[in-house]
């Protein structure tokens, strides 16, 4: 029952103390060990929450909710939850309680505290709830009230300052501006893995989700601003303070003690102690704040706001001067004007409000019209007009349009937009409820609360991923805390057979050989979590990954073209040139996940099958290697083919001796015009792995080897080094390049054929080149021919045309030359061969 306080003397109670005394927990008993109650919170928030807990002991049939946006009141509701603004004052209860008693020195809302403080009682029993510093104002105003002082149930310690990347996990960032929220969860979504976010602004629904991201655990930091100090109980450890100043809607001021000691007591909840400190650029604090935190003890308020609650609704003026009447006591004092003065006084102005507010009936509606709550916050006068328009509306027609408030509501359900435009929608869309849960406004109230309630859902749960969209990387969260649950505990983790690395259910990269890819999203502090939790999932991996490659099939390497080597694909070590182009070395690849014992078993292996390969392409060649071994005439030459790969440019068919030559034969080696060589190496396969073995020799990624079948190029390819094609197996021969073995073959049929003097060019000889018919005289010559020109017949002879002939260009050696064996310049044979001339 709300009326005066005379007789009810022994029924009203005052519970004080700090945070964390169980205040709130005994006034909820009360209230439903009575047969009905009101309790009063200071946010929308607060009341939601607690009409849930209510709604568990008694039932959803008896319990109602009442804030400004939202009004569930079941016919046979006994227990109400309500914001203070909403408490019914006409309904009469056994139990009436206010939480936060202490705002009534809240230059804003204080006036409305005050005025519960000093006429809402309840029938059987009264409880204020709230801080010591309210004391002597309350036993001034409130005489017969009982005061309990309820001691807090943990300790709060100071910290003092500390770094943000030094914060422990389970502290909440108290910052007091969205730029500050915003700017901190970014850095703690960077350096520790993601953050809960709670601001004033945001929805019940947007701010229990947040609050569960915390309370779960799924994120270990939480970053609000001053909202935090009301009632928002959570299992907090530590409250950093990035600032100490606020805007309060009118001007920037320092946090008194009080307010300090409001929002650190949210740290350490139930027998829990609690630290509180400051963080980024904030000052410490000091040592007077400290001690006043730390002991509870505050300067006691001297003034309460107050404002006249007993109206005059003769008229416009009347109204506005009884809304202005001075405090009628000492400590009380009026506080700011509030939005809906504010907006009375601008409606007041305009002459057709005037005329339609006439009558007591037409003034209620004008005062209630002006009391819809500015949750916008607009600078320009949009609330304003909003209030007149739903003012003129009523009063001349009822209701209000439904197609208007269904065009209002509907121009707000969008979901698009970033964390700032939602929170404007959801600003908006409360302005909307609020009116939608005016029976006296709205036809069929119950569908257009109902409408503006899922809106307003849809919005919250749009924020709500939005800010975990920025703010929460799950994966580091998750991997940073179970890292620093100690190194002795292992991770679960996995490699799956495309080699991906999951820890505890998250991707964080792929195993690429020995060497770990981090996830390509992870950057900065993110990457460097990523890689601590794969050293640490990757220890058991790794060892089992080398045996893998011991025993892994010969099927499953490769070697690329810039001689790296790979297993299943992925790159694992690279060749590197040895003593001879034969005998290449084998180097693993850097690994931080290997040790030497097993860098040195994959070296072995791969260092094995790198032999093998080259002993199967290049096998025509230590073939006749191992044949020579025991003819010490064929020694020379055959270690001189395997220094040069199986083939000797420049050495021809006169540098050696017959015997020589027939010997080398009979082992597939052709001593021939222009190259010493071995015929089957010029294959494609063996051909390419010469390729490789000489760049590889010469420091030189290997040259692509042109298509095979082609028996002329018309100039070296793009990328072959100087001295490549002679190695490779063509000769220079005058504009083109021709294939080693083709040159070879068709010299020696031209040798034999022109053997006795000058013969006719065989038919089709620029064809077999691939050449046209005007290159052959000059490819001919490089091949040691001369081309005579078709004699012209005479202007009287007759007869067929003369062919053009081809006649042998013979170079003849001193006869001390002529069985000169081949030495080379550089070999251990030279200074004999000197000697010998």
């Amino acid at each position: 029952m709300f009326g005066s306080d005379s007789g009810f003397a022994a029924r009203v109670k005052a519970v004080l103390g700090p945070t964390n005394t169980g205040k709130t927990h005994l006034a909820i008993e009360r209230m439903l060990a009575h047969s009905s109650g009101i309790i009063g919170f200071p946010l929308r928030l607060l009341a939601r929450e607690n009409y849930d807990r209510m709604v568990e002991r008694k039932g959803a049939k008896h319990v109602a909710l009442i804030t400004g946006e939202e009004k569930i009141v079941p016919p046979e509701a006994r227990w109400f939850s309500c914001t203070v603004e909403a408490m019914p004052l006409d309904r009469a209860a056994e139990f009436v309680a206010v939480d936060e008693i202490q705002l009534c020195a809240d230059p804003d809302r204080g006036h409305v505290f005050t005025d519960r403080l000093l006429h809402a009682r309840g029938m059987v029993e009264t409880m204020f709830l709230g801080s010591e510093t309210i004391r002597p104002l309350l036993q001034r105003l409130v005489p017969q009230a009982q005061v309990e002082t309820r001691p807090r149930l943990s300790h709060l310690t100071y910290a003092g300052p500390s770094k943000m990347v030094r914060l422990p996990p389970r502290t909440a960032v108290v910052a007091f501006s969205a730029a500050e929220v915003y700017a901190i969860a970014e850095l703690i979504r960077r350096r520790k893995g993601g953050c809960a976010v709670v601001m004033g602004r945001l929805s019940p629904r947007t701010r229990n989700a947040q609050v569960a991201l915390y309370q779960d655990r799924e994120v270990d930091f939480l970053v609000a601003t001053d909202a935090i100090g009301m009632g928002l109980n959570m299992n907090v450890d530590h409250v950093a303070f990035a600032g100490l100043g606020k805007f309060d809607g009118h001007r920037p001021r320092k946090l008194t003690a009080a307010e300090i000691g409001q929002i650190a007591g949210r740290a350490g909840r139930g027998m829990k102690d609690g630290t509180f400190g400051t963080t980024t650029q904030c000052p410490p604090l000091s040592d007077d704040v400290v001690a006043a935190v730390e002991s509870h003890h505050f300067e006691p308020l001297d003034m309460l706001c107050w404002r006249n609650s007993d109206l005059d609704f003769a008229g416009v003026d009347a109204l506005l001067d009884s809304l202005t009447t001075p405090p009628p006591r000492p400590g009380l004092v009026r506080g700011n004007d509030a939005s809906d003065l504010e907006t009375l006084l601008a409606l007041s102005r305009d002459g057709d409000i005037r005329k339609l507010a006439v009558g007591r009936t037409r003034l209620r509606l004008l005062w209630d019209a002006c009391q819809i709550p500015d949750f916008r916050k607009l600078t320009d006068e949009t609330h304003a007009r909003l209030c007149a328009r739903v003012f003129t509306q009523v009063a001349q027609e009822k209701a209000l349009p439904t197609d208007w408030l269904a065009n209002q509501i509907a121009s707000l359900d969008r979901s698009e937009g970033d964390i700032d435009t939602l929170m404007q929608r959801l600003s908006g869309i409360r302005v909307w409820s609020y009116i939608a849960a005016r029976a006296d406004w709205v036809k069929d109230t119950q569908h257009w609360q109902a409408k503006a309630r899922e809106v307003e859902d849809k919005l919250s749960d749009a924020l709500h991923e939005r800010l975990l969209s920025r703010f929460v990387d799950r994966r580091s969260a998750h991997l940073m805390r179970r890292l620093e649950a100690g190194e002795g505990e292992e991770l679960l983790s996995a490699v799956t057979m495309r080699g991906e690395v999951v820890v505890e259910g998250h991707l964080v990269g792929h195993v690429e050989g020995f060497d770990f890819a981090p996830d390509p999203e992870a950057a900065g502090e993110e990457k460097k979590l990523v890689l601590r939790a794969a050293r640490r999932s990757l220890r058991a991996e790794m060892p089992r990954r080398v045996t893998m490659l011991e025993n892994a099939p010969d099927t499953a390497f490769a070697v690329t073209d810039d001689h790296i080597l790979a297993w299943n694909d992925a790159p694992v070590a690279r060749l590197q040139r040895g003593e001879t182009p034969l005998r290449p070395r084998v180097q693993v690849l850097d690994s931080a996940f290997l040790d030497g014992a097993e860098r040195e078993r994959i070296r072995r292996r791969l260092q094995a099958w790198t032999d093998q390969q080259i002993r199967q392409d290049l096998a025509p060649l230590f073939a006749a290697e191992a044949a020579a071994r025991d003819r010490p005439t064929l020694r020379g030459p055959l270690h001189r083919l395997m220094e040069s790969l199986g083939v000797i440019p420049g050495v021809d068919e006169e540098t050696l001796a017959p015997d020589i030559r027939s010997a080398l034969r009979a082992f597939g080696v052709r001593s021939g015009r222009f190259a010493l060589f071995i015929p089957a190496l010029l294959k494609p396969r063996s051909a390419q792995m010469r390729a490789r073995l000489w760049a590889l020799f010469n420091g030189v990624p290997a040259p692509a080897l042109p298509p095979a079948g082609l028996v002329s190029l018309a100039a070296a390819p793009h990328g072959w080094p100087p001295g490549f094609a002679a190695v490779a197996g063509w000769i220079e021969a005058g504009p083109i390049l021709l294939r080693l073995d083709v040159a070879e073959k068709v010299a020696g049929e031209l040798g034999y054929r022109a053997r006795r003097g000058p013969a006719a060019i065989p038919a089709g000889l620029a064809s077999r080149f691939a050449i046209k018919a005007d290159l052959l005289p000059a490819v001919l010559r490089r091949l040691g021919f001369r081309v005579l020109p078709a004699p012209v017949l005479a202007p009287r002879e007759q007869g067929p045309p003369a062919p053009a002939m081809i006649l042998p260009l013979r170079r003849r050696k001193p006869q001390h030359e002529a069985s000169i064996p081949m030495i080379r310049p550089s070999g251990p044979f030279a200074a004999l061969a000197v000697l010998r001339r």
